[in-house]
């Protein structure tokens, strides 16, 4: 990491890792006593650069979502390194968020509209006994699930669709049209595991598909109804929303010209996409 300043008003970018558990979602509330990540990381920054700044980030997580690969960028107000834009940063923040790098980019590098896509996990304990563990950052459902009817009943979501079912109300986007990349539902021991990819997403849209596939695959609900919802583009056919401790913001991708470093392998990537 190099200790070369870079200079005062040059566009940075930064990869963050937070666990959301404790966290009224990413965005700064306008109602005191909101704690937020962008907050907490708009502080730390601050306190290196000697002045306030303003980040803007891939994709807003909500209340008790976590992210694995959030990445943000800003405008640095000062001239540092970028070790002294990680280091210096983690040392002002709290232990449930962190900077992992952080990386000159060109002015037309923007951390959401730059963005080709997202990738979300949807952790889900499939236990008898709620773990106790990582119990803010898993969703556990005591009766069993069939993944592999999961991963089929979510074969319908790919492509460039009208998602209204999976949508919130308070969803602020101008269009439900998104396009899902692709989608795959597995086990890996007492863990199901949703993952999805897409150009973006709408407000609760992860939570909402998940909610779905987890009725159909307890058996709530019979093959094929996930389809039918979708088809439907009324929000009320669908199932609940899942709740958000086993989300995880996983992954960003950018046209490969801004040369970001590539997100590691951990504990979220259980085993390779198979598509």
């Amino acid at each position: 990491m190099s200790a070369d300043p870079l200079p005062a008003g040059g566009r940075i970018a930064c990869r963050i890792e937070y666990n959301g558990s404790g966290y009224n979602g990413w965005q700064i509330q306008p109602h005191p006593g909101s704690r937020t990540v962008q907050q907490e990381l708009e502080s730390a920054l601050g306190s290196v650069a000697d002045c306030s700044l303003r980040v803007h980030c891939a994709g807003r997580t909500d209340t008790g979502v976590h992210g694995h690969c959030q990445i943000i960028h800003f405008d640095a107000p000062a001239a540092r390194s970028p070790k002294a834009w990680v280091v210096g940063t983690n040392a002002s923040l709290p232990e449930d968020v962190r900077v992992h790098w952080a990386v000159p980019v060109p002015d037309t590098f923007h951390a959401r509209f730059s963005a080709l896509s997202r990738r979300y996990r949807y952790l889900i304990a499939n236990t008898p006994v709620r773990p106790p563990l990582f119990c803010k950052q898993l969703t556990w459902h005591r009766f069993p699930l069939d993944a592999e009817l999961m991963h089929a009943e979510a074969q319908c979501l790919p492509g460039e669709q009208d998602f209204s079912a999976f949508r919130a109300a308070s969803c602020q986007s101008s269009t439900p049209m998104r396009n899902v990349y692709a989608v795959e539902v597995f086990r890996q021991g007492e863990l199901v595991v949703v993952d999805i990819q897409a150009n973006a997403f709408l407000h609760h849209m992860v939570r909402n598909i998940v909610g779905s596939l987890i009725a159909v695959g307890a058996g709530r609900q019979p093959a094929g109804w996930t389809a039918a919802v979708l088809r439907g583009r009324d929000r009320t056919l669908a199932a609940d929303t899942a709740p958000p401790h086993g989300l995880y913001l996983a992954d960003v991708a950018y046209p490969g010209d801004y040369r970001l470093p590539p997100t590691p392998y951990g504990p979220l990537f259980l085993r390779a996409r198979r598509h």
